[in-house]
């Protein structure tokens, strides 16, 4: 089986996905992306590389049994989406704190708002195959606990079920 953790930059994929207790073998795509040279170039507005998703679908080849964090997961063939969302004001809080140029925090904010990586988890794996998680006031270990219940089958798929469009 493959899982994605997916959401907007901030959310807390990678600090939960370190954190779950699986038999899935995680793979931080960002790191994967920048150490394997698997960009296209580089996004100067954005500071940040342009990823190119059918060399990391390569590199990942067939293997199986992984758990694959990054705001690009769910572009890839996986089994199951957890989508890690964020209210924006905190979500802008938390980029702002870790040293994002405002303007960057504020665009993900308002991706966040308007459900940009859910609508792409959805678009690309359907409603069945998706799981929001709300991580606005929950910890990372509370974090990785619902990402270990989507890994477990012991939740149902939930997208559609955060809403931050009061923030807009």
């Amino acid at each position: 089986m493959r899982v994605a953790v997916t959401g907007t930059p901030g959310t807390g994929k990678t600090t939960a996905t370190d954190l779950v207790e699986s038999d899935l073998e995680p793979v931080h795509l960002n790191e994967v992306i920048r150490e394997e040279g698997l960009a296209t170039g580089r996004d100067e507005e954005r500071d940040s590389l342009v990823a190119d998703i059918a060399a990391v679908a390569d590199w990942l080849g067939d293997r199986d049994d992984l758990l694959i964090d990054s705001h690009l997961a769910h572009r890839l063939n996986v089994d199951r989406v957890v989508v890690l969302r964020c209210h924006p004001d905190e979500l802008e809080r938390r980029l702002i704190e870790r040293g994002e140029p405002p303007a960057k925090a504020e665009e993900n904010a308002e991706s966040e708002a308007l459900d940009v990586v859910l609508a792409e988890a959805v678009e690309h794996h359907g409603e069945d195959s998706v799981y929001e998680v709300d991580a606005t006031e929950r910890d990372p270990k509370g974090n990785a606990r619902e990402i270990e219940r989507v890994i477990g089958g012991e939740r149902e798929p939930s997208a559609g079920t955060v809403s931050f469009v009061e923030y807009i």
